[in-house]
């Protein structure tokens, strides 16, 4: 295996899976914890045995997808077989590949209940289940399917669990289904990687766009961007006018179909596209080592949706550099967000005076309340219906992120 300077997660986790003992992990985004699961579980996996040995439930495609890739560099002179299912994709050709043999199942919570209820899953020879960004699955509204799937292994099973933060929701399936875990803690005061550089640029006036573009065009340094916007409307916008003056440049939002995201994802991870332009709900799970800056157009709503934007650039200790472009508008939003995820904000040109601004209360997305009960409600009916309306809503009206 390539790993020969193994991160602080991937040090404080191998041993104790390889000795099965459930886990809980807190790291920043981009610790290296997907390999921390990937290089043990791929040596407890029995080849010769061609069935279900280990769950790994991620919150969307993408991370599923990464999963995979991080899983087939690990095992690439074994003969262990992973496999990722997920909502947008024919299940028929999903339900052949199991039948043919899987030795480590990668899903997304609501194609693998589709599975267990249409198709008789066998899981009963799962002997490992890994939550992966499982405070994502709560934010998605997935934690009834999650819960759900845990029930289903009757048998006695090693669970361990990655979560950036720790709501109490979390702390509840913790307790529920995790014994005498150990816990693992790092970095998680902070909302984005040590390596991140966090700058602000106030808005005084004059164009956003014609800002942004300037910034693009004069900055050094600047390898591959990722540009965050809160609306796909906005987004849309915003995209044309990058791509009339660079070029290399795409759009990653919840309408496309899966054929096309991954297009752009796999063109994007080439290098063969420098700016991509995305709305939250496609921005989940993006991860690219070459992502030098990621720019917040429109300011986040919430702490949390800034540090889950930012992490996509200074993963694995590289520098990595986040600009956000404030109005006076946003100022209150600002205050609490360097309060709450302790930041050391640069900032591009004038310093407003943070001083005079009250802290405010974090905004709901579009048509959405804010703070706890500004999550997606849960939807009534059989779980194994649940991601396919979170997905038909991500596609409803253009004003809606993502």
């Amino acid at each position: 295996m390539k790993y020969v300077d193994m991160t602080p997660i991937q040090e404080k986790a191998i041993p104790h899976i390889l000795d099965k003992r459930d886990l809980i992990g807190q790291a920043e985004t981009g610790s290296g914890k997907t390999s921390a699961c990937a290089i043990p579980i791929v040596e407890l996996t029995e080849p010769e045995n061609r069935v279900i040995q280990h769950l790994i439930l991620v919150p969307t495609r993408e991370l599923a997808l990464q999963y995979v890739q991080e899983i087939d560099d690990v095992a690439k002179h074994t003969d262990v077989v992973p496999f990722a299912i997920f909502g947008g994709f024919d299940i028929g050709i999903q339900k052949a590949k199991l039948n043919h043999g899987v030795h480590i199942l990668v899903a997304t919570p609501g194609r693998l209940i589709d599975l267990i209820w249409n198709t008789k899953l066998d899981l009963t020879h799962v002997r490992t289940v890994i939550l992966d960004e499982a405070d994502e699955m709560l934010d998605m509204g997935f934690i009834d399917d999650v819960d759900f799937i845990l029930s289903c292994m009757l048998q006695e099973v090693q669970t361990l669990l990655f979560s950036a933060t720790m709501p109490p929701e979390i702390a509840k399936l913790t307790s529920k289904y995790l014994t005498d875990p150990v816990k693992i803690e790092l970095n998680v005061d902070q909302g984005a990687p040590s390596s991140l550089e966090h700058h602000f640029l106030h808005l005084h006036g004059g164009d956003r766009v014609d800002t942004l573009l300037n910034f693009l065009s004069e900055e050094e340094e600047v390898n591959q961007v990722i540009i965050f916007c809160n609306s796909r409307d906005k987004g849309g916008d915003l995209y044309r006018k990058v791509h009339r003056k660079f070029r290399s440049c795409e759009y990653i939002h919840g309408g496309l179909d899966q054929s096309r995201r991954m297009s752009i994802f796999d063109r994007f991870k080439e290098r063969k596209i420098k700016f991509m332009v995305a709305t939250d709900v496609a921005g989940r799970g993006l991860d690219f080592s070459h992502v030098t800056h990621v720019i917040n157009f429109d300011f986040p709503f919430n702490p949390e949706i800034y540090a889950h934007r930012t992490g996509r650039t200074g993963r694995m200790g590289r520098k990595g550099i986040a600009l956000t472009m404030v109005t006076d508008r946003d100022l209150s939003g600002l205050k609490r967000l360097i309060k709450v995820r302790e930041i050391e904000a640069q900032w591009r040109g004038r310093e407003p005076d943070l001083s005079k601004v009250r802290a405010g209360k974090p905004r709901g997305r579009p048509g959405q309340a804010s703070g706890p009960q500004g999550r997606r409600q849960k939807h009534h009916g059989p779980p194994h219906h649940r991601e396919h309306h979170h997905k038909e809503a991500s596609n409803k009206g253009s004003s809606r992120a993502g």
